[in-house]
């Protein structure tokens, strides 16, 4: 995440609501990307399970910016029936 992401709050409360929803503590890391840092980042809010991505995308973009999703709340976040989908893999190895 960037460090001003405008989405920081609703992401956070997102994913939390996710993990409980699926049975998982709402225990997560928050990682401050920067522009010396950025690599491969598709942008910011990324939401990721043991290193991995739970929304890739093909897209050659990358940088410190705002990532958009495909729906969900104004296209900044995903939507929380997705978010839970795709945590569910790892609610199984927990």
């Amino acid at each position: 995440m960037v460090s001003d992401c405008p989405h920081r709050p609703a992401a956070v409360d997102l994913l939390r609501t996710a993990l409980v929803d699926i049975g998982l503590r709402p225990e997560f890391r928050l990682v401050t990307v920067t522009d010396d840092e950025v690599g491969s980042f598709p942008g910011s809010p990324t939401f990721r399970a043991d290193g991995n991505d739970l929304f890739p995308t093909t897209s050659p973009r990358a940088g410190v910016s705002c990532r958009l999703y495909r729906s969900g709340p104004a296209a900044g976040l995903p939507e929380l029936p997705a978010l839970r989908q795709a945590l569910k893999p790892a609610a199984l190895q927990a």
